[in-house]
Parts: C-alpha cells; structure tokens; sequence
C-alpha cells in the first residue's frame, strides 16, 4: 500500500488576509516519491526542510503533480530538477509531453474532476487506512466553500465532489487538513 503524508498543511487568500499556498503533500508508493502541489511557500527551505524531517531531499522527488493550473499550487514546481511533472494534459520532462496512461501504480490512479478549474485533476491513493483522495480544490477545506466563487464551471464541480465523496475515505484538500469523509 501507498503512504501519504503532509508536508506543509495549506491555506487560502479568503481566510488569511490574502495568503494562499495549496497543501502540500507527499505520496510514496514503491520506488516512487511523489509531491503534490508544491505551492506558492514564503521560503522553499521550508519545504526542503519537511522533506528533510521524512528522510528525503529534493533530488530524492521523481514525481510532481499538480492537481490544477492555478499559481498557489505549482509555483514551486522548479525544485525538483530531477521529477517529471503530471497533469490533466499528462506527462512533462523538460519541454516533453506525453500521453499519460492510468494507473500511476497498483495503489495510485489520476481521475479528471473538473468544476474548480477545466483541468483539475485528483490523486486517489489506496493506503492501509483507505483510500485518500488529493484533490486540489475541488474542495479547499472540510465544509469550505459550499459555492466555490472562483469555479469556472459550478455544475461540474458539484459531480465532481459527489464522485470524490463516493470514492474517498479521506479527502486532503487544497488549502486544509485531511479529513474522513462521513458514509
């Protein structure tokens, strides 16, 4: 089973005085290590020291996805020279694209869940404790915002948090605290 695991817990413009920097987190599955949303952090020797405290370094990272297309979640996607990048468009490594294929590994698949943003994507991870959906925000925090103001397409992202809450016994979203969703 995959281990997740937050670097750094998120928040967002609307509740801290126009801050805003995405949860970041991390996803080991076999040989693959995985962050996820690398943000928009005041200072990235805050996230190279998370990375430090669970015995990994920037080099160590060969994956970064990157739930949707907005500043506060990919900004510090440069860190990491050695990781390619994945997307809603697939997978980057330097300038080169290509087609990206489900599953990621036997406990990590990408699913498209567009309403936030046309290109969101959510990370569903199968862990010992469930499964855990990374979602970026289509959900930024538990309960928060019941309309997203800045939705591009509010009636997708409604099917898009229903199919997340039938799918996940954990949601991380994208500025807060994972939290068990309630069956």
């Amino acid at each position: 089973m995959a281990e997740v695991k937050i670097l750094i817990e998120g928040y967002a413009a609307d509740y801290v005085g126009g801050r805003s920097c995405s949860t970041i987190t991390l996803v080991q599955d076999n040989n693959l290590n995985i962050v996820v949303d690398p943000g928009t952090l005041p200072n990235q020797k805050m996230l190279v020291a998370k990375l430090k405290k669970v015995g990994l370094n920037v080099d160590e990272i060969n994956i970064v996805f990157i739930t949707h297309s907005h500043m506060d979640h990919y900004r510090n996607i440069g860190m990491f020279k050695n990781a390619k990048s994945l997307d809603h468009w697939g997978w980057w490594q330097g300038d080169v694209w290509k087609e990206y294929k489900n599953p990621l590994s036997d406990n990590i698949k990408v699913f498209k869940t567009p309403g936030h943003s046309y290109d969101s994507v959510t990370l569903l991870v199968k862990t010992k404790d469930g499964t855990v959906a990374i979602c970026g925000d289509v959900f930024w925090k538990k309960d928060f915002p019941a309309k997203d103001p800045y939705a591009s397409d509010k009636k997708k992202l409604q099917q898009s948090r229903k199919r997340i809450l039938k799918i996940a016994d954990y949601i991380i979203p994208g500025h807060g605290k994972i939290y068990k969703v309630n069956k």
